[in-house]
């Protein structure tokens, strides 16, 4: 099988070759897809991933053919997209987002030390919540398969600037300009079976960006 290229066939202008505009797009972006050949039809598999270095974590449940398949080492490619914002031009031609995308092709392997990098996950997702758990046990831990996917072979393209109107338009009545996507988390809102007293832990108060000075929210306030 032929090596897959990492050479952009159009829109070369947007390719770049930058790491680390890599690693920023990758711990932006918390859901990746990964793509793979069943026997028969190709297949696409949504999932939580986290960048830890070199490599990309995922995980997901023994249970799951295609996670067993990808730990077997099967060739696979995993695409990622942030889309950071719309460029509104004065025409619908003309209009467009601004974008980072990604794809990086390899294989996959089993994590060595899966408890570690479900912790590093965690962490990652939400910073500090592993030292406010529990430890998993070990049958959650031998139901859980935890991949890694060295980082090696990817094509990363970035779209940004202005809308690229032609001068007609340019001189006509329609605004234009550039409209950021931004994303953020809101108020948190407590499970329904939540025991009297259970405070928002430092980890979601953060995540949440509740300050120190607000007043605990528990579930009688809720």
């Amino acid at each position: 099988m032929s090596e897959p290229t990492t050479e952009l066939t159009r829109s070369r202008h947007k390719g770049s070759q930058d790491r680390e505009a890599l690693n920023a797009l990758l711990d932006d972006v918390r859901i990746g897809h990964f793509a793979l050949i069943d026997e028969t039809h190709p297949v696409v598999i949504p999932s939580a991933i986290v960048r830890d270095g070199d490599r990309i974590l995922t995980h997901g449940s023994t249970g799951s053919r295609w996670l067993r398949e990808l730990a077997s080492g099967t060739p696979t490619s995993l695409a990622v997209t942030s889309l950071d914002a719309l460029v509104v031009a004065r025409s619908a031609f003309e209009s467009s987002m601004h974008y980072r995308s990604a794809v990086l092709f390899g294989r996959c392997r089993v994590a060595a030390d899966p408890g570690h990098a479900l912790d590093l996950m965690t962490d990652a997702l939400i910073p500090g919540r592993v030292a406010e758990l529990r430890r998993p046990n070990a049958r959650e831990l031998a139901a859980t398969i935890v991949l890694e996917l060295p980082i090696r072979r990817w094509s990363l393209k970035i779209s940004q600037g202005w809308p690229d109107d032609p001068d007609d338009d340019v001189a006509g009545p329609a605004w234009a300009g550039v409209v950021p996507v931004r994303a953020s988390y809101g108020t948190p809102v407590p499970a329904p079976d939540l025991g009297p007293g259970r405070d928002l832990p430092p980890s979601v108060r953060r995540l949440a960006g509740l300050d120190s000075g607000s007043v605990a929210q528990t579930v009688e306030e809720q």
